[in-house]
């Protein structure tokens, strides 16, 4: 049996087992009062799944950019951890790529979607396959991979959770004193798709366009010929089933 992770101050872990999904159930602890800092985690044998609970004191536009600093946090937990040649991209949209395949994603819900309002609660989850989601035709899909098949199969889940929230809470903290700058300087070296032409299906909505890079709260800069539009950070809301 392994040991329970063990979380930073001011962190408190909640295991889920089976089918338990902790991005749903951080939301239901969210509504019901939960402390800020809850980490609602399911480490499976073919999944590691977790999500971690915050209290903005800001309003929502300006609270979103903890879903990067959680990205930001997961690559720098699994590049602490990983053989040196395992490379972690991430997505705009929350996809992460490890090695160039999409390898699991973040998600990002809120109690209300005003971006001038101060939300009660926000939770960032975390989806990472551990094993090939065939196991009888690894490499059925050539754009999705997982931990164990990008030789990570030393890294223990639990360690990587570990590792995720400290990291986490290091870009949460330099968010809080120094402002979006360093955020943004750490993240646009790991974005996939700067520059480039991207298509992302978002709500079940198609933004097209150049990705030009992102304003001040992280939304995304899209061109289209001479115009330039903006889709804000709050468009990845999560709406629910």
């Amino acid at each position: 049996m392994t040991e329970a992770p063990q979380f930073p101050p001011l962190f408190q872990g909640l295991a889920l087992d089976g089918g338990a999904d902790p991005f749903a159930k951080a939301q239901v602890q969210a509504v019901m009062g939960c402390d800020a800092g809850l980490v609602v985690y399911n480490l499976a044998a073919d999944q590691m799944r977790a999500a971690i609970v915050f209290a903005p004191e800001v309003p929502l536009r300006a609270a979103m950019p903890v879903l990067v600093a959680c990205g930001i946090g997961f690559q720098n937990a699994l590049g602490a951890l990983a053989p040196p040649e395992v490379a972690v991209h991430l997505d705009w949209t929350g996809g992460i790529r490890v090695n160039g395949a999409g390898c699991g994603r973040l998600r990002v819900a809120a109690s209300g979607d005003d971006p001038d309002a101060v939300p009660d609660w926000i939770v960032v989850g975390l989806e990472l396959p551990l094993i090939p989601f065939d196991p009888e035709a690894p490499g059925a899909l050539p754009d999705q991979t997982c931990l164990y098949e990008e030789g990570c199969v030393e890294v223990a889940p639990e360690d990587l959770l570990e590792a995720w929230v400290r990291h986490t809470l290091i870009w949460i903290n330099r968010l809080m004193d120094e402002g979006t700058k360093p955020l943004n300087d750490g993240w646009r070296g790991l974005a996939r798709g700067l520059g480039e032409e991207i298509a992302w299906t978002i709500q079940g909505l198609e933004e097209k366009g150049i990705f030009m890079g992102t304003d001040e709260h992280f939304g995304a800069l899209l061109r289209t010929g001479e115009d330039t539009r903006l889709v804000p950070l709050t468009t990845l809301l999560d709406k629910g089933e």
